[in-house]
């Protein structure tokens, strides 16, 4: 396994979902959708983290997100590691917009650098272990707190976080039962991690699972 080819939500309404990602950031078919109605309470152990250039980017991005029904867990705020906020999609996904610049160098964008996925885990050690032996590189490790792995050629990055540590920066509790509504894609035959993650071949997507909203009605028109 070398890479993370797409991400995707399992939502209770594909239709609905799609024109709130497609309104929020556009952010084309590396975030994918799929109907679900599997139980799921509280936090489901990940995040999007949006990474953009500067701080007037991610103004621009949580107000349109907050525009399209999102709801505010975080206030936009400076930080020592830059400037960012976190908000919660309709649909129940946690979206971190956040630039580590300190300055805007120009106007306001909707640019989106990299889309990083966070998965909270239990033992982060466990975890990476897990995944070298699935194929991956390990980027950046600090201690047992937090892994990102080296996928250059990915359109989506992978890390991990003490599911705790991750609750807290997205400001939720870290209580949560049931299905974590996701599927990562990957060059991979399906595996669940440790945690419960589910990976599966990009291949193996269904066509309504693509974001665009046309594809959806005309699937569902067939």
């Amino acid at each position: 396994m070398a890479s993370i080819e797409s991400v995707t939500l399992e939502v209770a309404d594909p239709t609905a979902a799609s024109r709130f990602y497609n309104d929020a950031f556009d952010l084309g078919d590396q975030i994918r959708l799929r109907a679900s109605d599997e139980p799921t309470t509280g936090f489901r152990g990940f995040t999007l983290s949006l990474t953009v250039p500067q701080p007037a980017d991610v103004d621009s991005l949580v107000g349109t997100a907050l525009d399209a029904g999102a709801s505010p867990l975080k206030p936009v705020t400076k930080s020592f590691w830059g400037y960012g906020g976190v908000v919660q999609a309709p649909d129940g996904t946690i979206l971190k917009i956040a630039t580590s610049a300190k300055k805007d160098s120009g106007p306001a964008s909707r640019e989106i650098g990299q889309i990083v996925l966070l998965l909270g885990v239990a033992d982060v050690v466990a975890s990476k272990r897990f995944y070298i032996d699935h194929g991956l590189a390990v980027g950046k490790s600090f201690a047992r707190m937090y892994v990102e792995f080296d996928t250059p050629s990915s359109p989506v990055k992978l890390a991990l976080y003490r599911r705790r540590a991750l609750a807290k920066d997205a400001g939720v509790s870290p209580d949560g039962t049931g299905s974590h509504r996701l599927v990562i894609g990957g060059d991979t035959a399906p595996f669940n991690d440790p945690d419960g993650f589910a990976w599966e071949a990009s291949a193996a997507s269904p066509p309504q699972a693509q974001l665009s909203e046309g594809q959806l009605n005309r699937v569902a028109a067939e």
